[in-house]
């Protein structure tokens, strides 16, 4: 365990401050990259003359690489050493981010996203793995992981406002904004994060193993992008997940026969983790495509500006207050299980409560849904990602870290693309705006259907475990 770990439980040292503060604005970085984006489409699609299609594959192109390549970053994190990987990630991050406010052409901008995204699924594991080696189990990493957590989020909420004031600027200051956090980053680290010395030259990467998952999960990736346009040669949609299907049986028989596997398979059996990623890409999946259905309504329906939108949405940014403060003494107090379920129900409210849109709503009739995803959000990100990484092997930590965010990465794909697919099925070809509108309702049972089993999820593992004690904080 690092020097950093060694201050009185519950207290950290300055190092340690330094280290977290570090580590987390790499996950700022990783927020506001995502949702700056976000805003400044339209103003890419303007200058750039891309195509509908192209925009899209824009976003789609960072989540393939985020998504397909998370698990191979955390084995890589555990296998090369963790603050390595972090810092080669960053580097690279800075490099094809600017890349990206470079292009004059739209495969730049594809393949500077889709490298920018493989550079984010090594750094967040190694990142993530680097707070929970050097901060104790307990209160002391708890609050780590949740201020880490807040952090995350509240990057995504900010960077929905600074994105619409930067595009208002010029869309390229989007992508040069991260590369000057990002740098100043990379010259801090080593002064400040200790290498966590882990790493074993020993051992031997699994190469087949790591070719077979990535493009298992690449192919499962783009599968789920392609159900945003269901009518659009659906038999590729099915042979994508079908070939993913298959590299994904190779890339299993290849682990139970592996001396060194890229994945323990017997990491699976960890009964907390399974749980905490299957109520985390529950949980993303309704989160993300209720956002994506709101973003609509406001924009397409009620004619907000993108700057209006994002100052709408903000609301869900006070987790990022509440995350390190309240959420550590509820986690304390009642244990992860209860947080997060408390976490999804109001989730399931918010969504619930969103049903009832209309053409005439006002603000203060969205807001309590807004303040509701706020509060769910606060109460489940953090605790989920505790719960996923307790009583895991510190060798393993960075698997385990890319498991829960594959997890988070792979939600939000399937949350946006299944309430995408339902809004398209359910207007049918109609353009008026009640039609629309009814689409829109029918599509927003897929983030309650999504935050409804999630509970479940959770439920199922109070009932496993009996009643939850304040003793069992952490390790639910």
């Amino acid at each position: 365990m690092s020097a950093l770990s060694q201050a009185p439980t519950g207290s950290m040292s300055t190092r340690a401050r330094g280290t977290l503060f570090i580590l987390c604005g790499a996950i700022f970085l990783e927020g506001i990259d995502v949702a700056m984006l976000n805003v400044a489409l339209p103003a890419i699609r303007a200058d750039l003359g891309l195509s509908t299609t192209t925009l899209s594959a824009v976003v789609s192109c960072y989540v393939l690489g985020y998504a397909g390549f998370m698990l191979l970053g955390g084995r890589a994190a555990d296998i090369f050493g963790k603050r390595r990987t972090f810092l080669v990630a960053l580097a690279v991050f800075i490099a094809f981010s600017g890349l990206g406010g470079l292009a004059t052409e739209g495969w730049m901008l594809l393949a500077a996203r889709f490298v920018t995204g493989v550079a984010s699924a090594f750094m967040t594991p190694a990142g993530l793995a680097l707070i929970t080696t050097n901060f104790p189990e307990g209160p002391q990493r708890n609050k780590a992981v949740l201020i880490y957590a807040g952090t995350a989020s509240g990057g995504f909420s900010l960077g929905l406002v600074i994105g619409g004031l930067l595009a208002a600027i010029d869309w390229r200051l989007v992508f040069f904004a991260p590369v000057v956090l990002a740098t100043i980053l990379l010259l801090l680290t080593p002064r400040f994060v200790a290498d966590d010395g882990n790493r074993d030259r020993s051992q031997r990467f699994d190469v087949p193993g790591a070719v077979t998952l990535s493009g298992a999960m690449l192919l499962a990736a783009y599968g789920v992008m392609r159900l945003e346009h269901p009518g659009v040669d659906f038999e590729w949609t099915l042979a994508a997940f079908a070939a993913s299907l298959v590299l994904g049986s190779v890339f299993v028989a290849l682990q139970r026969g592996s001396a060194a596997p890229l994945v323990r398979l017997g990491i699976l059996r960890t009964p907390s983790l399974v749980r905490a990623n299957l109520a985390a890409l529950l949980f993303a999946g309704s989160f993300f495509g209720f956002q994506f259905l709101v973003s609509l309504y406001l924009q397409d329906l009620m004619g907000w500006t993108p700057m209006q939108t994002s100052l709408a949405l903000m609301a869900i940014g006070i987790d990022a207050i509440l995350a390190p403060t309240v959420t550590p003494w509820l986690v304390n107090r009642f244990g992860n299980l209860k947080v997060i379920l408390g976490g999804l129900l109001l989730a399931a409210l918010s969504y619930g409560l969103f049903l009832r849109v209309s053409l005439d709503w006002t603000y203060a009739a969205m807001f309590p849904s807004m303040i509701l995803l706020g509060l769910a959000f606060s109460l489940a990100y953090g605790p989920l990602t505790i719960l996923a990484t307790d009583g895991i092997d510190e060798s393993e930590q960075g698997l385990a870290g890319g498991l829960v965010n594959t997890a988070f990465q792979f939600g939000a794909a399937l949350g946006l693309s299944g309430a995408s697919a339902v809004g398209v099925l359910a207007l049918a070809g109609e353009t008026s705006l009640e039609a629309r509108l009814e689409a829109l309702q029918l599509a927003l049972l897929v983030p309650v259907a999504a935050a409804i089993l999630g509970v479940a999820v959770i439920v199922s593992g109070l009932s496993a475990s009996g009643k939850a004690v304040p003793a069992e904080c952490g390790n639910a």
